[in-house]
């Protein structure tokens, strides 16, 4: 029988003949898991945004899109401003900001036709039923989106905006200027932001 020496690394079993583990040997530890984050300048951007916009009828839960960061990152940060609880989601930006897509945002655009994600501070507002089934339209508060309406840019849920497109392609695929998110994201932005709340889009890098 062998085993493993006073030099062996506590967090690794130790190792006996024919491959056994020794079950009393200690395990190693559980990974760490990152908690979700948001850039402090950007959150201090969508609270200004909430303080700006009257329009906004409730203040409890805010959303936030940070196009700094790749499709492929969890970036839309739903926040719990009581409790300050942040859940993060994968959201897909608009084929006309990212032409080549790379997976990152290049460029806003608030022009009909365009394709592409608009930057600003939103309201959500009714849920219909489109395209992509249930979904939630947004008004534009902002110079930057203010065509949110005519574009018809709201939040819906879509098939290349699942986590299986991130770990087949790297990222997820584009809207047209859509919010888009996984089947189980959209129930849970649906659910806590709707009814006339603040999603405030932009990117500082």
């Amino acid at each position: 029988m062998m085993v493993a020496g006073p030099s062996a690394a506590a967090d690794f079993p130790v190792v006996m003949g024919y491959g056994k583990v020794d079950p009393l040997a200690p395990l190693a530890p559980p990974p760490v898991v990152a908690k979700p984050s948001i850039n402090p300048a950007l959150l201090a951007r969508a609270k200004a945004a909430l303080d700006r916009h009257a329009y906004i009828r409730n203040r409890d839960v805010i959303g936030i899109a940070d196009f700094s960061l790749a499709s492929r990152d969890a970036r839309f940060h739903v926040v719990d401003l009581h409790s300050g609880r942040v859940d993060s989601h994968l959201v897909a930006h608009g084929r006309g900001s990212d032409r080549a897509h790379s997976g990152w945002l290049e460029q806003f655009s608030n022009q009909v036709g365009s394709l592409a994600t608009s930057n600003g501070a939103y309201a959500t507002a009714d849920f219909y039923h489109g395209k992509y089934g249930l979904s939630m339209k947004l008004h534009g508060l902002d110079w930057s989106n203010s065509n949110a309406l005519e574009r018809a840019i709201v939040v819906h849920q879509a098939w290349y905006a699942e986590p299986e497109m991130v770990a087949q392609h790297g990222k997820l695929g584009r809207s047209e200027g859509c919010f888009a998110f996984s089947r189980d994201s959209h129930h849970e932005i649906m659910r806590r932001l709707g009814n006339g709340r603040l999603i405030y889009a932009d990117k500082l890098a």
